[in-house]
This record gives C-alpha cells, structure tokens and sequence, in this order.
C-alpha cells in the first residue's frame, strides 16, 4: 500500500491536523522524533515572528498505540497556539446576527493564492483563502515527513539534506565531496541557509 497524506487546517484556526494512511503496523515512533522535525522547520534564515509565537509539538490522535504503530490511518494534531488571539476571526461557529465579520480580506495580494482560490471557490473574503494557502501549513507536511522519516530509518537508513546553490553563491563540491555524511548534516545543521559548506554559507 503506498503512503499517502492528508491536511486539514488553516494558519489561524485551531490546529492543523494531517492523517498519514498506508504506513506499515510494528514501526516504533518516537513523538519527540516528529517534534525536532517541527523545531528544525521554525529554524534557519527569513523565519517570521510567527516562527516565535508557535512552539510547535505534535499530539497523536490514531494510528499509534504505546510508542508502535496499528497500521491504520495514524491522525496528528499541530495545536496553533496564536487561535487565542484570532479565536472571533477564524472561529467555525456562527457569528452573532447582524455581526460583521472580522478582519475580511477584500484585496488579493499579488503573487499569491488569493485571486486564483477566490475565483475557484466564489469567496468574497480572501481569508478564506489565504488561511490555507499559507507557510504555516507545512508544519502539517513536516510531521508527515517526520513519520517517513523513521519509516526510512527503520531501514538503516540516514536521510541527509544541504543546499549546494543559492542564487549565484555556489558551495565548494570538492570540499563537500570529502566530507562524511555526518559531517556534511552537522555542518548543515548549524548552517541559517542549510549549506554545509561555511564560507558558502556566509555569503
């Protein structure tokens, strides 16, 4: 069966929740495992001050019993600490009678989603669109990469990313070339753009 995911969610709603169908029963899933995953995506260069609001920790809803996976759809809930503030805009109840809502958006911004799912949907406030189609839902996708992740690890696997060109900075592929794996991910890691070559990484 492949593996497939689910979101569901919107920036400032009450949580983002993903359902990962198709991963196998016996896997072992350590949920501190998901939540480094989700601290290392509100890491690195350009992050927002939303990045500071969220602390971002999983909660298991299905799917995984005393650590082990049942081999049914495994549900995960990322709780959006900011709802508080937003609770009256984004909130799914229905609003009082003759109450306006609040903080629409009537003006799509330019290089995003909110025209295209405005049309598509015959929405006259872009929240409804912009909610979703917002950075914030990655952090769904992320912790169904995180299952993957052990998943792939189960296997004796290590997976291992950095970034070799960003716009015309180019890293050394001879230096990087004799580094080992673990080399390479430390130096990554501690790299703000992700590039594991330092003088790269500065420029």
């Amino acid at each position: 069966m492949p593996l497939r995911y689910l979101t569901a969610g919107e920036s400032h709603g009450p949580s983002l929740v993903v359902v990962v169908d198709g991963m196998p029963a016996g896997l072992r899933v350590d949920r501190e495992a998901i939540d480094r995953q989700l601290f290392r995506r509100q890491q690195g260069y350009g992050r927002g001050r939303r990045q500071k609001i969220e602390q971002d920790r999983v909660r298991i809803l299905s799917g995984i019993r005393h650590g082990v996976t049942l081999g049914t759809p495994i549900a995960l809930e990322i709780p959006n600490r900011d709802f508080a503030n937003w609770a009256e805009v984004m909130g799914p109840d229905p609003l009082p009678e003759g109450r306006e809502v609040p903080r629409r958006v009537t003006r799509p911004r330019p290089g995003h989603a909110d025209l295209a799912g405005g049309m598509k949907y015959g929405h006259r406030d872009l929240r409804n669109v912009l909610e979703r189609a917002s950075a914030r839902e990655t952090a769904a996708r992320v912790a169904a990469g995180a299952l993957a992740r052990l998943l792939v690890e189960a296997f004796g696997l290590r997976l291992v990313g950095h970034v070799i060109m960003l716009g015309g900075v180019e890293a050394d592929r001879n230096l990087l070339a004799q580094r080992s794996v673990a080399e390479l991910a430390e130096a990554a890691e501690s790299s703000p753009v992700r590039c594991a070559d330092p003088e790269a990484s500065q420029r």
